[in-house]
């Protein structure tokens, strides 16, 4: 590695196996993990137990299939053309097909605007759920957010009883929900940061698989790149790790602990992140 990268890594704190690219940002990230690098514009949101976080009816299903029929022509194109989106182990999701079938929990470190897109894509453009922040759907993205499976975190006891009945409804009928575990977005930042652990207590509750996933990057080269977009970030490539479950032998506590530690270790490895400067508990 060049000298300057060497001092990067030593501001950051964080080492990283050899040939791993580490892309040049111009990005103050702030000290605490969990405090977003970006806060939009956002109208208040009001997620109460009246907030309907899944649309069952003919029109809310309808605006869902339109969004995502528009995500397929466009959305995922252009992922793959901007961000050079490039998917590997997508086939561990076949190998793993009957631990996988009855539904999971997908996890992923969250570094870029189109990250879900490169989630649905590494799972074959599988119809899911994202679970987001209350604010975001205060942007102009709402209608994209909720169409492509958005369901928020809610305000209060009553409405967080309707959220995980709506949760709970979901993973009966066998639908795959994803959680960013870091919580908020850091643009195309390498470390794995730490954990919430709500994907986990989920995971616990139902007894679940989590399939992790890891975004790294690449330098953009060749003539589309070089020539052409000249982008000023990285290309985005998307690990898909084996699933990780629960273990009947630890006490729920314990499962938590175990299934956030676990999966946290594995994305740092497949980040080929070799000193990660983050512990797993983000709680």
């Amino acid at each position: 590695m060049s000298e300057n990268i060497n001092s990067e890594l030593t501001k950051r704190g964080h080492t990283v196996q050899e040939g791993v690219y580490i892309p040049e940002t111009e990005f103050t990230y702030p000290e605490a993990p969990d405090i977003p690098l970006w806060n939009p514009k956002s109208k208040e949101v009001i997620i109460d137990e009246n907030y309907p976080f899944f649309d069952k009816s003919f029109l809310g299903r309808l605006q869902n299939y339109r969004i995502y029929a528009g995500a397929w022509a466009l959305a995922f194109p252009l992922n793959k053309i901007r961000y050079g989106l490039k998917v590997v182990g997508r086939e561990k999701i076949k190998q793993h097909k009957d631990l996988l079938k009855n539904g999971c929990i997908t996890i992923c470190n969250h570094v870029y605007r189109w990250d879900f897109l490169a989630v649905l894509e590494a799972c074959k453009w599988r119809r899911m759920w994202v679970i987001v922040k209350p604010s975001n759907l205060g942007t102009s993205d709402c209608d994209l957010i909720r169409g492509i499976g958005g369901i928020p975190l809610p305000d209060g006891i009553h409405a967080g009883h309707k959220f995980n009945e709506t949760l709970d409804y979901l993973h009966k009928r066998k639908k795959w929900i994803h959680v960013f575990p870091e919580s908020c977005r850091w643009d195309f930042y390498e470390p794995i940061r730490p954990f919430k652990k709500g994907a986990f207590v989920l995971a616990q509750k139902w007894n679940a698989p989590i399939l992790p996933m890891v975004i790294s990057y690449r330098k953009p080269t060749g003539f589309l790149y070089e020539k052409i977009l000249k982008p000023k970030h990285p290309l985005i490539t998307i690990t898909v790790g084996d699933p990780i479950t629960p273990r009947s032998d630890l006490s729920r506590k314990e499962n938590i602990h175990y299934l956030r530690e676990t999966c946290h270790k594995k994305m740092v490895e497949m980040a080929g992140i070799k000193n990660n400067c983050w512990q797993c508990d983000g709680d």
